[in-house]
């Protein structure tokens, strides 16, 4: 049973982290006990405690409670009957929604730790995300059936559902925008204040296939501006929605190898995921070369570089307060079977104290 609520009650955020670590992390961060046994695709954190869950390839859903001294302790765990593809949680921390590639979505109260089905599709759910609006709340599935549906969580039929031009890859939400990247190069951008509409339609800025979106905000009006989008070809492009100058939208090369001699070839790698920091509003980007990268997008430059993981990093995720970064270290097939090492190759869930390396260029002009 998950014991305690997710009120974050008790929990000094605004205190220093005295983390210590033993372990076999190159970065010396902090390793959560416990993880999934298979890969894992997907770390959300609380926005109102320090409770952290994973959804994993195993089947399952775990929920792991943080403490200030960078303790990690389990707490429960959930199941679908085929891989996790994401979760997410409500905005008072009580609930944690998965996507399952057997079409279902799930809502888990944490309270009584019982898990039930609210949304359905006709093939696996790729994304899923809770909406609170000023005049309804939902949670908004995005799948390979290539719908984007959004479900009241007490009745089985959707409230809406709107038809995409291909099959979900990635998707975000930052109320009231969403952008849900589609095979074939798509990018399309809904607006779900009053009631989820599209509002724009585009081919995605990047040459190959993107895997992951994350949206960002105008530090002004603490609004959602636009997004980054991130592929397999080790770039990742950032978007303005409204701008009246081009030249803000620019893509940056990332997760490649450096050659050591000229002529040398360049290893180039998936990036895996994106996030941005709740304060500072710069960003990290983790990817299949084991790293993750911290930068700083207004100035275009790179804060940090971390060690190498002997195995991809495939999900990250900052807490609330911007001071814990979360990562797992897991294999995303992008070897494919021959690059997979079973001995060496155990999935890991790291914790880094991270507040001060994600702040802004103080260079900037």
């Amino acid at each position: 049973m998950f014991s305690g609520s997710s009120s974050g009650t008790g929990f000094n955020t605004s205190s220093v982290y005295t983390w210590s670590s033993g372990n076999a992390n190159p970065n010396k961060d902090i390793v959560v006990a416990s993880p999934p046994e298979d890969s894992i695709s997907s770390l959300a954190w609380s926005p109102t405690g320090l409770f952290l869950c994973a959804g994993s390839w195993n089947n399952t859903v775990r929920c792991w409670e943080v403490q200030q001294t960078g303790q990690t302790v389990p707490k429960a765990e959930q199941s679908h009957t085929h891989p996790i593809l994401d979760v997410a949680w409500s905005d008072d921390g009580t609930k944690i929604f998965t996507a399952s590639c057997d079409k279902t979505a799930k809502m888990w109260d944490l309270a009584t730790n019982q898990a039930t089905q609210i949304a359905q599709h006709d093939a696996p759910i790729k994304a899923v995300h809770w909406i609170k609006a000023p005049t309804y709340s939902c949670v908004m599935t995005a799948s390979w059936d290539k719908t984007l549906k959004f479900w009241d969580t007490r009745t089985p039929t959707p409230m809406a559902s709107l038809n995409l031009p291909e099959r979900a890859f990635c998707v975000d939400v930052v109320y009231p925008m969403a952008v849900v990247g589609t095979a074939n190069k798509q990018v399309i951008i809904y607006q779900l204040d009053g009631q989820p509409r599209e509002f724009r339609t585009m081919e995605s800025p990047l040459k190959f296939q993107h895997r992951v979106v994350s949206i960002f905000k105008d530090k002004k009006t603490n609004m959602p501006a636009g997004f980054a989008l991130g592929g397999i070809e080790g770039r990742v492009a950032i978007h303005y929605v409204n701008t009246s100058n081009p030249k803000d939208n620019f893509s940056f090369k990332c997760h490649r190898s450096v050659p050591t001699t000229t002529g040398a070839v360049q290893d180039i790698f998936a990036v895996n995921d994106i996030a941005f920091h709740p304060v500072h509003g710069t960003l990290a980007t983790v990817g299949s070369d084991g790293r993750f990268n911290f930068w700083d997008k207004d100035v275009r430059t790179k804060l940090k570089t971390s060690e190498q993981l002997n195995q991809p990093i495939t999900a990250c995720s900052f807490d609330s307060t911007g001071k814990i970064f979360a990562y797992a270290g897991s294999y995303d097939w992008s070897q494919g079977h021959e690059g997979y090492n079973q001995q060496q190759m155990k999935p890991a869930i790291y914790l880094r104290d991270c507040f001060d390396e994600l702040k802004q260029n103080q260079n900037k002009k």
